[in-house]
């Protein structure tokens, strides 16, 4: 009998040590939009988006006002932010690409250190990441309109309580088509501000306001984990993450590598590790410095082929600089492509390997009613200098903007004498990453699988033909 009472005791000690020791370490929530830019949330100076969710967060935490995506393309996107690794590193650089099983997902590494991994929402990585998470699930409920968050709750519900946990929470707001327009929060296209890139018409901004309807949606939902991880006293150690995985689903935004495409919103919460509440850095990261980051806050150790650098200083003291150059690629996503980009504080260079051919967007951006709209003003012949860049063809093979005066990289000032020295050094920077990286250029890239002018599928798309991925 006593010993039976030994045991029970024992088993119950080493039950509360191994929660006291969950406890140490934190909790993450990693949650990830689908298309969405870093101005179209209300704590980056969006006056008519609808996040109250997501600004209380940034209010209580971090907001980057620098943080950059390595490609404005989903599921490569998503492999990178998996992986720490450059697209064209990871062997998924294109669209609908699975990452091969030789890659580290640093979900595993957390989940080989005793932490509880589990995925809800949108996929896009392939099945070799699978092995990852403890949980995950296909059935997310995209059909019907549906954004995909209907899981996130209850699979927070139904984790496994004695370890710390890691939850990627991706969604499929908000990207075309749309689904959210008889939610419960919706939005007036009469008071919708239309990007100067675009034509000011009624189509247009009831596709914007739809667009912003699916942000809306997402917030709510972001607001209900919150609400769960309180309801289950863990949200003060839980670092809270909102991203998105590349921009709006408009023309000159998704797959594009300006600002529109690359730049992500990139809000940290966490009551328990962040002191200077409220605070803005305007360092630089990229979201391969997510998993390097992650892991080291985990006590994981950094794996060597991790290609970014963790920026958890930068939680402790907002000032602190990590970086100075960010690179980004745009590789095939519906049409050809080979674009490279590198960014400072000042200065946004690209590289363009396909100068003969337009960069107008994705297939589903071809067929939209803002697109359409572009359309029309452009055969009636009157396209702005910003409205015709999505038609322009042949287009330049190298572009440099001076983000000092030019915040939207509309002038291309790579010609102009006065930034030759500028244009020299960003060229060296982007040949040097080039030749770190491992990236390459195949003659034979992926061609079109849409039209360019209607985005309808073309006879190699049809047959899902691809050529050659960049990279080594």
């Amino acid at each position: 009998m006593k010993k039976i009472k030994l045991f029970l005791l024992t088993s119950v000690l080493l039950f509360h040590y191994s929660i006291s020791k969950a406890k140490e370490k934190p909790n993450i929530v990693l949650i990830i939009a689908d298309d969405v830019s870093f101005d179209d949330m209300g704590c980056y100076g969006n006056k008519i988006v609808k996040t109250p969710n997501i600004d209380r967060l940034a209010k209580e935490g971090v907001r980057f006002d620098n943080a950059f995506l390595v490609t404005s393309s989903s599921s490569p996107s998503r492999c990178s932010i998996v992986t720490g690794r450059y697209p064209h590193s990871t062997g998924a650089a294109e669209l609908h690409t699975p990452l091969p099983e030789t890659e580290i997902p640093f979900p595993l590494l957390l989940k080989q250190n005793n932490y509880y991994t589990a995925h809800a929402g949108k996929w896009h990585m392939g099945p070799s990441v699978y092995r990852a998470f403890n949980r995950y699930t296909d059935n997310n409920g995209y059909d019907n309109g549906n954004g995909g968050e209907l899981n996130w709750v209850r699979f927070l519900k139904e984790r496994e309580k004695n370890k710390p946990f890691f939850f990627w929470l991706a969604s499929y707001d908000a990207h075309r088509p749309w689904g959210a327009d008889n939610f419960m929060i919706t939005h007036d296209p009469d008071e919708i501000e239309v990007p100067l890139y675009f034509a000011d018409t009624p189509e247009t901004r009831s596709d914007i306001t739809s667009y912003y309807n699916e942000i809306a949606r997402f917030d709510y939902y972001v607001g209900e984990v919150r609400k769960e991880l309180e309801r289950q006293d863990v949200f003060e150690n839980t670092i809270m993450i909102i991203m998105a995985d590349n921009g709006r689903p408009f023309p000159r935004s998704k797959t594009r590598v300006y600002d529109s495409g690359m730049k992500t919103p990139f809000i940290i919460s966490w009551p328990k590790g962040i002191k200077q509440k409220g605070s803005v850095t305007n360092s630089l990261i990229s979201s391969i410095d997510i998993a390097p980051t992650l892991l080291e806050i985990a006590g994981v150790e950094i794996i060597n082929n991790i290609q970014g650098i963790s920026f958890s200083s930068i939680l402790e003291n907002p000032s602190d600089e990590i970086r100075q150059t960010i690179y980004a690629e745009h590789n095939w996503h519906d049409y050809e492509a080979y674009e490279r980009m590198v960014r400072t504080k000042d200065f946004l260079y690209v590289f363009n390997g396909r100068p003969n051919l337009t960069n107008g967007g994705p297939a589903d951006s071809k067929r939209s009613p803002t697109q359409k709209s572009l359309n029309m003003v452009r055969d009636q012949g009157k396209l702005t200098a910003a409205q015709a860049d999505v038609f322009i063809h042949p287009r330049p093979a190298e572009e440099l903007y001076d983000l000092s005066k030019d915040s939207l990289q509309i002038i291309n000032v790579a010609s102009h004498p006065r930034y030759q020295k500028e244009l020299a050094e960003l060229r060296i920077l982007f040949k040097n990453w080039q030749q770190k990286t491992g990236d390459t250029m195949p003659a034979n890239l992926t061609k079109d699988w849409h039209d360019r002018e209607t985005g309808e599928t073309t006879d190699d798309g049809k047959m899902k033909i691809r050529g050659t991925m960049p990279g080594k």
